[in-house]
C-alpha cells in the first residue's frame, strides 16, 4: 500500500475558545471550531469532524500557525471548454466523499462539480500534494543557481547534518527518498518516526526537523532502497530554505503562484520552529491545484520565463525508483505511472493526476473514511483511466 505523509504532530488542534480571540472570528470559523475535538491529531478526528477542519486548518489549528501567499495579478484564466459526460460521476463523487473534482483538457475546463458542502472560493488542505510542490521550488532554486546539482551532499546546505548518516546522502536521493536512512511511517504506531518527529526538541540553534532527523541511524547504503518519508521531504523544505535565504512561501509566491497566475490566496501551515511544514499542509483552492498541473504541462514555464531548468519535469515526474507496484514508480515527490502520467497525491483523497499525452488534468479534494486504505484509492485509479478513455473515444 502506499503512504502519502501528513506531520502528524504538528496538525493536533489545542482550541481556545474565550475571549477577545473568539470574539475576532467569524461565525462560519466559530461553527467550524466548534465541530472539533481538542488535544487530536488528524486520524483520530471523526468523519464530520475532518469534513469540517480540512477546509479550515488555517482558521482552527493553534498550534500551527501559517503563512500566506499572495496569488497573481493576473490570474491564469480557466475557461469553459466542451463539457465531458462521465457517466456515473455523482455516484463516484459520493463514494468518494469528494469535496471538489475538476477536469482540465487543452487549458479548459471539461467538468467542475463540488461537494460537502465546499466550492470554488475555499482552500482545501493538500497533505502530501504538497510534497511535488516542494521538490518543483528544488528545480526553481537549480535554475535561479542557489543549488549547484542534484549530486551534491544534503549536508552542504544543512549544515547540522554533518556528521549524521545524511552525510552521504545528496540532494537527488532525498528527493527519490532513496537515502537509506532509517525511517518508519506507520502512521497507526504511536512510536514510528513519522508520529513523533514534529514533538520532538531541537538542539540548540537547530531546526526541529533537523535535530531529529540527523539521528537516525543508516539502514541501507545511499541510493540502494526506496523508502516513503515525510521526514525527507521536510528535511527538502530545509534545503530550499536554507539555500535561497527565503521561506518556501516567500519563494513559492514568487516562483510559481504570481508568475504562473494563481487566482486565491494560498496559505502554508508552520511547524514549532516557524518553518513551513514541507511535506504537508498547504492550503489553497481546487482551480489553482489544477493550474499547478497546467505550469507542469507547460514544462515550467510561466510568464514568459522559464521557471525550472528545461529538463527538470522530464525528470521529476518518470519513474526514478521501484516502489513494488507493478505500472508504478516514484520520482521527485511524484508518484508515476508506466503511461507517462503521474500524480501529486495526499492522504484522504487530495490529488493532482497529470497526462501530458492527452494535455489532461484532474484536481481532486475529498474527505476519505481512512487514510489511505479502503476501496477508495484504487476506485480513483480507476477513474483516471476511465476518463482517459472517454477523452481517446473522443468524449
Amino acid at each position: 500500500m502506499r503512504t502519502r505523509g501528513v506531520a502528524l504532530g504538528v496538525l493536533g488542534a489545542v482550541l481556545v475558545v474565550g475571549g477577545l480571540w473568539w470574539a475576532s472570528l467569524d461565525k462560519e470559523t466559530r461553527g467550524l471550531i466548534a465541530t472539533l475535538p481538542t488535544n487530536a491529531d488528524v486520524l483520530g478526528w471523526k468523519l464530520t469532524q475532518r469534513d469540517a477542519a480540512f477546509r479550515a486548518m488555517d482558521r482552527i489549528t493553534l498550534l500551527a500557525a501559517h503563512s500566506t501567499i499572495a496569488p497573481s495579478d493576473h490570474p491564469l484564466a480557466l475557461p469553459a471548454g466542451r463539457p465531458l459526460n462521465i457517466p456515473g460521476v455523482a455516484a463516484y463523487m459520493a463514494s468518494q466523499r469528494d469535496a471538489a473534482l475538476i477536469v482540465v483538457q487543452d487549458g479548459r475546463i471539461r467538468f467542475e462539480c463540488y461537494g460537502l458542502g465546499f466550492g470554488p472560493d475555499g482552500r482545501w488542505t493538500s497533505f502530501s500534494v504538497a510534497k511535488s510542490f516542494t521538490s518543483t521550488l528544488v528545480g526553481a532554486a537549480i535554475q535561479d543557481g542557489f543549488i549547484r546539482s542534484l549530486d551534491d551532499k544534503v549536508s552542504l546546505y544543512i549544515p547540522g547534518l554533518r556528521g549524521s548518516a545524511y552525510d552521504e546522502v545528496s540532494v537527488r536521493q532525498l528527493l527519490t527518498m532513496s537515502s537509506g536512512v532509517r525511517w518508519n511511517e506507520d502512521y497507526e504506531n504511536p512510536n514510528s518516526d513519522v508520529s513523533r518527529f514534529n514533538d520532538a526538541k531541537p538542539d540548540p540553534g537547530l531546526d526541529a526537523t533537523v535535530s531529529y532527523m540527523r539521528r537516525l541511524p543508516r539502514a541501507h547504503p545511499a541510493g540502494t532502497v526506496w523508502n516513503y518519508s515525510t521526514g525527507e521531504a521536510n528535511l527538502i523544505g530545509v534545503l530550499v530554505a536554507s539555500a535561497t535565504h527565503k521561506t518556501l512561501s516567500q519563494y513559492l509566491e514568487e516562483k510559481i503562484w504570481r508568475p504562473v497566475g494563481m487566482a486565491d490566496e494560498a496559505t502554508w501551515l508552520l511547524s514549532k520552529t516557524g518553518r513551513e511544514i514541507a511535506g504537508c499542509c498547504l492550503q489553497a483552492s481546487t482551480r489553482d491545484f489544477a493550474r499547478f498541473g497546467l505550469f507542469v504541462l507547460a514544462n515550467g514555464r510561466a510568464g514568459g520565463r522559464q521557471i525550472t531548468p528545461p529538463d527538470w519535469f522530464a525528470q521529476a515526474t518518470r519513474k526514478q525508483e521501484d516502489i513494488g507496484e507493478p505500472g508504478m514508480g516514484y520520482g521527485f515527490q511524484w508518484w508515476t505511472y508506466d503511461d507517462g502520467s503521474f500524480a501529486a497525491e495526499g492522504i484522504f483523497g487530495q490529488g493532482i493526476f497529470i497526462d501530458p499525452k492527452r494535455h489532461l488534468v484532474i484536481a481532486s479534494n475529498a474527505d476519505w473514511p481512512r487514510a489511505d486504505a479502503g476501496p477508495e484509492p484504487v476506485a480513483r485509479e480507476a477513474f483516471y483511466r476511465r476518463v482517459q478513455a472517454l477523452i481517446d473515444a473522443g468524449g
